[in-house]
């Protein structure tokens, strides 16, 4: 990691450097925490614009640890903070596996310490698994949502999700999942997850992330669609998690979470400050 902001086209003109990674379309910018502006949130919201920026689902502020190959902090593309992202993980991960050469990546997270194992590696293109820790299944929940009652399963995988299981997948499925966020069953926001039980090693899976909306795939989301299924008695481990981004893989051992997916770094940059 580089020691300070570099100078761009001209001495008056600030840059920081900044990492593009993607994850199954899950994409963020990696980015080193010393160099963050004083407004972090605003810097992420301009460099996250997919019009006037850079264009991510967020940034992973990147930190020196002393326990840890490095120390992560997420926050989404809107600004709000996050405590962890599997795919985002994963990316920093690639990053830091480029760096250092090492299969076993230690990175902490706002939801504890995760090793991410190499599996493979050509090019840019990475896979790992990352232990993801113990998820937590809750009781199936029935929210009023408009004139609609809409059913769904709590998770925490260090962050929350509410996945709910359908048969097809709704026209405005958005919609469904901007209202659910703003009930008042969850004070904090929820990542909300549209599942379709395919087959017991198999489900189809549509996103709606805090602080980044729709988005081509999750991993802490594919984590919590895969258990919920599994709990529900809809599938066996290990579960293909199938989002339009791409597919990622859940198994379990004992009451801990394995997530498999690639990661890609997709280029390097210097974004303007000024």
């Amino acid at each position: 990691m580089s020691s300070g902001v570099n100078s761009g086209l001209n001495s008056n003109v600030r840059t920081i450097p900044f990492v593009k990674a993607t994850a199954c379309g899950n994409d963020f910018l990696l980015m080193e925490g010393a160099l963050a502006p004083p407004d972090i949130a605003d810097f992420t919201r301009r460099i996250c614009d997919r019009h006037n920026g850079v264009g991510a689902d967020g940034v992973e502020w990147m930190l020196p640890h002393f326990t840890a190959d490095v120390e992560i902090r997420l926050i989404n593309a809107d600004g709000s903070p996050a405590e962890i992202s599997g795919n985002g993980t994963r990316c920093v991960a690639a990053h830091m596996c480029s760096l250092l050469g090492k299969e076993r990546i230690s990175i902490l997270t706002g939801a504890g310490m995760k090793i991410c194992a190499l599996t493979a590696q050509r090019d840019s293109q990475y896979e790992f698994e990352i232990e993801m820790g113990e998820a937590v299944v809750e009781n199936e929940l029935a929210l009023k949502v408009g004139s609609r009652e809409i059913r769904g399963v709590p998770v925490s995988m260090g962050n929350p999700h509410f996945v709910i299981f359908v048969r097809d997948f709704p026209a405005n499925w958005q919609v469904h999942a901007t209202e659910i966020q703003r009930n008042a069953q969850f004070p904090k926001g929820v990542n909300i997850e549209f599942v379709a039980v395919v087959g017991k090693h198999d489900v189809r899976a549509l996103f709606f992330e805090r602080g980044a909306g729709e988005t081509q795939s999750s991993g802490t989301g594919s984590c919590a669609a895969a258990v919920a299924a599994i709990a529900a008695g809809h599938a066996v481990a290990p579960v293909k998690v199938h989002a339009p981004g791409g597919v990622q893989t859940v198994r379990t051992v004992g009451k801990n979470v394995f997530l498999r997916g690639p990661a890609r770094l997709l280029c390097r940059g210097e974004f303007l400050l000024s």
